[in-house]
């Protein structure tokens, strides 16, 4: 069915699963009429998506060579980070962007996450909107990326935000409050663990790493299981093992698993990295959470980490503990947790609310503006006229 309504398109980083889902999330609440695309180097993150969308496939630029030396010594500019010389893929990517925005007619650009794109957005005159991320970003790359935006939307709850984040940008983000993208349903802490067969009244500790990262730092977890010879400590996710670690009856690890929500359901305790919707699944299933930051550019996981532990949210663990007193003290610390200050920050149609307000923003914009039917018959009567 023919729409007036202007074309929404988002670029998508691939890395890890976490992009795709949120983006994913937030199209299902799209009007059905609203023409959608996504431009990202992974299209097969998109297979089985329900929603009508055009999936455009980018290049992959990461570790995409320079061709010379000369070109890779050149000097990264102040306020990008990174756009390296002489790249085919590179220069392909920002072709096929340009040229679909273009093709479309695109009304906005929603970005998530590149502060170069949302400068390059604003030099061919497309509105864009940028997800916002924790970290620290005041540097003249993502100042500009900012800037150059018409609006920021942050998917967390605005009692996150960082203190040292501009107040004037500030005014231009819109807290979808915390956006979690888990569909599952979930279930009883009880009925979790008779499907698991794990025994009804252990104290259990589920560890969870997701695809983004180098995986869970096994040997501190078995000074933990020797710290806590009660407890039952569950891994999820990757491993990242040293080679000289020593496997315990309570440290058990499930790998990868389809039933992740199962798991997180069946625990007392949540040790995890501080990833977007982790968070969130966390605080939406009320559990006691350590949180781990792990190694991100701009510092983003250390800082969003703090802010929980500043709320009271969660115990922040920046450093894994060596000995049993340093875990036992950790896990005390989880068990003293009031959970409801980490579940207030989880908001359950924030996915829906960033969707209306992408939509609001994008019609706002547009609000007015000549329809492409009286473009061409505009133009088409300035040549008659020309004659």
């Amino acid at each position: 069915m023919p729409t007036s309504k202007k074309p929404i398109s988002f670029f998508v980083h691939h890395q890890g699963r976490g992009h795709a889902r949120r983006a994913m999330a937030i199209i299902r609440h799209f009007s059905e009429d609203r023409p959608v695309s996504v431009m990202t180097a992974d299209p097969s993150l998109f297979d089985g998506f329900e929603r009508a969308i055009d999936v455009i496939a980018l290049p992959n630029m990461i570790g995409a060579a320079v061709p010379t030396q000369a070109l890779y010594d050149q000097p990264t500019p102040s306020v990008m980070h990174c756009v390296p010389m002489g790249v085919v893929e590179m220069r392909q990517t920002m072709r096929r962007i340009l040229d679909h925005l273009d093709d479309i007619d695109a009304g906005l650009f929603v970005i998530d996450v590149s502060a170069e794109l949302a400068l390059l957005s604003r030099i061919a005159s497309v509105p864009a909107v940028s997800i916002r991320m924790h970290g620290d970003r005041n540097d003249p790359g993502h100042l500009g990326a900012y800037e150059a935006s018409v609006a920021m939307l942050a998917p967390f709850d605005e009692r996150l935000e960082q203190a040292d984040y501009p107040a004037h940008l500030r005014e231009k983000t819109f807290y979808s409050g915390g956006l979690c993208t888990t569909a599952a349903a979930v279930p009883s802490r009880e009925e979790a663990r008779r499907r698991l067969g794990l025994d009804p009244d252990r104290e259990i500790v589920v560890a969870l790493t997701g695809g983004g990262g180098a995986g869970t730092p096994y040997a501190p977890l078995t000074v933990a299981a020797r710290a806590a010879p009660e407890t039952l400590f569950i891994t999820i996710g990757p491993l990242h093992l040293e080679g000289h670690e020593t496997d315990f009856a309570n440290l058990v690890n499930a790998g990868w698993v389809d039933n992740v929500v199962e798991y997180l359901a069946a625990s007392d305790i949540v040790l995890a990295s501080a990833g977007d919707n982790t968070v969130h699944e966390i605080a939406m299933l009320r559990r006691p959470y350590i949180v781990a930051p792990e190694w991100r550019y701009f510092n983003e996981q250390q800082r969003k980490a703090e802010r929980l532990s500043e709320l009271s949210a969660a115990v922040n663990m920046p450093a894994w503990p060596g000995d049993f007193a340093g875990w036992q003290a950790v896990l005390e610390k989880a068990r003293g947790l009031d959970v409801e200050k980490l579940a207030t920050l989880y908001e359950a149609d924030a996915a829906e609310r960033a969707a209306r307000w992408l939509e609001a923003t994008v019609d706002g914009l547009w609000e007015g503006a000549p329809t492409a039917a009286a473009m061409s018959a505009n133009a088409v009567n300035a040549s008659i006229e020309r004659a």
